[in-house]
């Protein structure tokens, strides 16, 4: 996700209030009003896109089998009983199948029954439809099987063993559960094609219970008043098609009660009437200056001065990482808004060590001291990395140059802003024409997604950039990582983790700037905010908040 600190014209939109085509008027207090980021494309579990604006509102309509709460990564049960392990004996020994013993006397918003009948046909119905743009690989390639054992048990075998399939799989908004009877009365499925009930309507047995959406407008959802969990407090509408500056705009007006915003906006809202900034939260979206040994001879920018294989050497990898200004970042570019952390296991996944090795503070004597004893400090060198313009991604190379050239004038930094077309082609070619560039990783709820991706020396990124011709040890980082993925002990992958982040800050890939805080705006009068990055995306739960009559 592209971040932009940039700032619209608010004439228009102060205009617009002030002649009431917003209008102003009372709302019911009983009544949460959210100024959503992006409409849902779709509302059905086995069509959604990861990461798309309908998940969050599948989080509150549908149940899955596990969740997490508010203030913890740890698995609890949801319309499971249990969250399955070894030591409970509902993870197999081989530990492929796993057994979800489920809740009794559970209805769906429509009346049918949830059993684990319900489970299976809303898992396999995802994995056979493989609607496009969806996140059913999520499930296909993970599941080989799915059985009812009884009314209320409900099993899976997997392919292969993957101590993440609880966080990756069974949490996603794709394993969301729906009622198999409102489905199939709506008509036949399959080739590929769904009969559309879902797309636009929802029946789960969440917390709420879908009312109404008018594209393009609003939505509707209301408390569901039989839930069998703690029940939400109040109803939820959702406000969509506004541009960020009309939403704050409108929390201040008192038109909103929650918005979705980030740090770019809290000097608008802070010391505001009436509203409130939560950022006691993390995106996990590490915020990442890549490094690549597997450029193409003869293929780096005109004026670079650096070998192909520049980075091959640790002690440049590591001196890069002293001399970055983390406070100048964090403070600056982040308005404070964020925390230090430079493992691509970000705070707040299972398994993140707070007592690993850090580059917490820039260090410029030690980074001096690493580029003598590499051979460049003399003479210096002369190295672009490319970023998308106008993005914060763009700032942290900027400091970045700053801190290298203010350490020694004779090592230059060159910042190659470009388009964000231009970039994404640029790195996700088979080989990257840059030594370095810059970007933020995707967010995942399970610390293997990351470390296969971004560490793994035989991984995605590891692979195009030649990490494992720069590892001092691939084999061994490429084994714990390869463990973490099996080990189903959870203790034992937790020291597993630190282990590898210990390891990955003595041997860096990535300059990681910080990781970005989570803010959100909301008014005073509501109670119980918290964001919780393992929800979907604003990360906000309505059903726990509470709006007063004040």
């Amino acid at each position: 996700m592209t971040k932009r600190f940039t700032v619209t014209s608010r004439v228009a939109i102060v205009a617009a209030l002030m002649t009431g085509a917003m209008s102003t008027a009372a709302l019911a207090q009983e009544t949460i009003v959210h100024g959503a980021d992006e409409e849902p494309a779709t509302l059905d579990p086995a069509e959604v896109e990861p990461g798309e604006g309908g998940e969050s509102v599948i989080f509150h309509v549908y149940d899955r089998l596990l969740t997490v709460g508010a203030g913890s990564s740890e698995l609890i049960p949801a319309l499971a009983t249990e969250v399955p392990s070894v030591e409970n004996g509902l993870i197999s020994e081989d530990g492929l199948t796993y057994t979800f013993p489920l809740r009794e006397g559970i209805a769906f918003h429509d009346g049918s029954p949830f059993t684990a009948h319900d489970v299976k046909f809303s898992w396999d119905r995802v994995i056979d439809l493989e609607l496009p743009g969806s996140g059913y690989e999520i499930l296909s390639e993970r599941v080989a099987e799915t059985r009812v054992i009884d009314d209320y048990t409900f099993q899976v075998t997997l392919n292969g063993i993957d101590a993440s399939f609880l966080y990756s799989a069974v949490l996603t908004m794709t394993a969301s559960v729906v009622s198999q009877e409102a489905v199939e009365a709506a008509g036949a499925e399959g080739d590929g094609e769904s009969n559309g009930l879902l797309a636009g309507n929802m029946i789960g047995t969440g917390p709420y219970t879908f009312e109404s959406w008018n594209r393009t407008e609003n939505m509707t959802l209301r408390v569901n008043p039989d839930y069998w969990g703690t029940p939400a407090n109040d109803d939820v509408r959702l406000e969509f098609g506004l541009d960020p500056d009309v939403r704050v705009l409108g929390l201040r007006a008192g038109e909103f009660d929650t918005i979705e915003t980030d740090p770019s906006y809290v000097a608008d809202l802070e010391g505001a009437e009436g509203v409130e900034i939560y950022s006691e939260g993390l995106l996990l979206e590490p915020l990442h200056i890549g490094f690549n040994m597997n450029v193409p001879e003869g293929a780096l920018p005109e004026g670079d001065t650096i070998p192909e294989d520049f980075f091959a050497d640790v002690r440049i990898r590591k001196a890069f990482n002293h001399a970055f200004d983390y406070t100048a970042f964090l403070q600056g570019a982040l308005a404070g808004f964020g925390d230090i952390n430079p493992h691509y296991v970000p705070i707040g996944v299972f398994g993140y060590d707070p007592d690993a090795p850090v580059y917490a503070e820039q260090n410029l004597e030690e980074a001096e001291r690493l580029f003598r004893e590499a051979g460049v400090w003399d003479a210096g060198f002369t190295a672009t990395v490319v970023v998308e313009s106008g993005s914060l991604f763009e700032i942290q190379c900027l400091i970045l140059k700053d801190s290298i050239e203010r350490l020694n004038p004779n090592m230059r930094i060159n910042v190659l802003g470009v388009a964000e077309a231009v970039f994404d082609e640029a790195i996700a070619s088979e080989t990257v024409n840059y030594a370095m560039w810059a970007k933020n990783g995707d967010p995942a709820a399970d610390p293997i997604d990351y470390l296969t991706t971004y560490a793994h020396p035989d991984g995605e990124w590891g692979e195009i950039h030649g990490f494992r011709n720069a590892y001092e040890n691939p084999d061994q980082i490429a084994d714990l990582i390869d463990r973490i993925a099996v080990e189903l002990d959870r203790d034992v992958r937790a020291d597993l983790v630190g282990e590898v982040q210990a390891l990955l800050y003595d041997d860096p890939m990535w300059i990681i700037g910080a990781q970005e805080g989570a803010v959100t705006a909301y008014r005073e009068d509501i109670d119980g905010m918290v964001l919780q990055p393992l929800w979907p995306r604003p990360s906000i739960n309505f059903a726990i908040l509470d709006k007063s009559d004040g």
